[in-house]
């Protein structure tokens, strides 16, 4: 009888903090106890989906396997085609965060999504962190969680019925305040003249040559002079 899933060490990339367990043993999964075991495989995809919580509602664990088919290959083909195509989804009684992901593992906390059954889109988030696959250094932790969150906000399938959205500005913010709050930064300097930026962000974070140059190459104003710009006027362009 199989106990324990061996997976080979790839490069880490954390989103939602991880517990000191979980992140210890990443690349270990013990399926002592596991409730099921499924391979789903569709066009070049395959996701391994690991269940180790007594009652994941079923129409969840369905929606969420939807997802993951419905937006990764969307996400792979526009950002990093050469991501991997094999995905291992754990959920994980012992996680205490929401979610994470690294070396082609997403672990899940199952009691979030028993308070939180509509949040499907944590998929589209944390799958973006597999197709970024930065190498270690590439560049401020903020770009990371930024991009995602403006992919799932640019990709997501249900992130109104989960009221998720964008934060309105305020001026206690920052554009290093990562995730929605920098998404939506990012999405309004797309919108203003500057079309496939986050794109070229995410290829420079995975080759490693980000600098606070890109700024002025890509949109002719310092990241300060944008934040600046989008404090002024920070309404989302139709």
């Amino acid at each position: 009888m199989l106990k324990r899933l061996l997976l080979i060490a790839l490069p880490l990339t954390l989103c939602t903090a991880l517990s000191s367990k979980a992140q210890k043993n990443w690349n270990d999964i013990d399926l002592t106890n596991a409730t099921s075991v499924d391979t789903i495989k569709e066009g070049k995809y395959s996701l391994i989906f690991i269940d180790k919580s007594p009652d994941l509602n079923p129409e969840v664990k369905s929606r969420l396997i939807t997802t993951f088919f419905t937006v990764y290959p969307k996400e792979a083909k526009k950002y990093n085609k050469k991501t991997t195509r094999k995905v291992i989804f754990f959920f994980d009684p012992e996680y205490d965060g929401v979610a994470a992901a690294g070396g082609g593992i997403i672990r899940f906390n199952p009691e979030w999504f028993r308070k939180n059954p509509n949040d499907i889109d944590v998929v589209t988030h944390e799958v973006m962190h597999l197709v970024q696959s930065y190498p270690g250094d590439s560049g401020p932790g903020w770009i990371t969680e930024g991009i995602a969150d403006y992919v799932r906000f640019t990709m997501g399938v249900s992130n109104a019925a989960a009221n998720w959205k964008l934060p309105e500005y305020t001026s206690k913010q920052s554009y290093t305040d990562a995730y929605r709050v920098t998404a939506r930064f990012f999405y309004w300097v797309e919108k203003k003249g500057n079309k496939g930026l986050v794109k070229k962000l995410d290829d420079v974070m995975r080759k490693g040559t980000y600098t606070n140059g890109f700024w002025m190459k890509e949109t002719g104003k310092t990241i300060d002079e944008l934040w600046k710009d989008y404090s002024e006027s920070p309404a989302l362009p139709k």
